[in-house]
């Protein structure tokens, strides 16, 4: 065999180079693996960056039921109907000392007034007045007033013996509209004094 120095050195020192390469590369690779790992999981969207923290509470219905989410408000209250309360205004208001709701009845004269007391029933836009129990009979004062009120025409003031005479005339034709002033429906407040005589009548306009 023969030797040669230069071709055994060229061939060694290939070797060698060749060897470092692939143990330069096996390192890189190494070194490289696990941060490209590392980095991809950072930053991929997993599920754990991205869940829904748990024990949330739910801001809508489940799906299908149909139902509002709650809002946290009360429910309304129910009508007065449905509490069996009556409706409308049922109670009139209190009145002075010697005053109080009557309706006129035949045999009102220039001398007395004739009437039924009358108790509250429930009315849609105010209380009513229902006639009850036996006439009742008290004198005029001689300088007894009236006050009529219609809805047809504008309150008037009226001295006892015109105060009478439209009492009368509406007592015989409920609700009249070409008499001395036009008729309502047969409510009047009076205010009896101390000695049990009438003083005023004040008429009640109705629609």
């Amino acid at each position: 065999m023969r030797y040669n120095g230069g071709s055994f050195v060229m061939r060694v020192s290939r070797r060698l180079l060749a060897t470092a390469l692939v143990a330069t590369a096996a390192f890189a690779l190494a070194a490289c693996g696990p941060d490209n790992s590392s980095d991809q999981g950072a930053g991929s969207g997993s599920s754990t960056a991205t869940a829904a923290p748990t024990g949330a509470a739910p801001t809508a219905a489940p799906a299908g039921t149909g139902k509002p989410a709650p809002t946290g408000k009360p429910a309304p209250s129910g009508t007065s109907a449905a509490s069996g309360e009556p409706e409308g205004f049922c109670t009139h208001e209190p009145l002075p000392a010697g005053q109080k709701w009557i309706y006129p009845v035949k045999g009102t004269s220039a001398t007395a007034l004739v009437y039924k007391e009358t108790k509250d029933v429930c009315g849609v836009d105010d209380v009513g007045f229902d006639p009850v129990g036996a006439d009742k009979t008290a004198p005029f004062a001689p300088t007894a007033k009236g006050h009529l009120s219609s809805v047809l025409a504008a309150p008037k003031d009226v001295n006892l013996t015109d105060l009478v005479k439209h009492v009368n005339e509406c007592i015989a034709t409920p609700h009249n509209e070409k008499g001395s002033y036009p008729c309502s429906a047969g409510d009047y407040k009076v205010a009896i004094d101390a000695s049990g005589k009438v003083t005023e009548l004040w008429e009640r306009a109705h629609s």
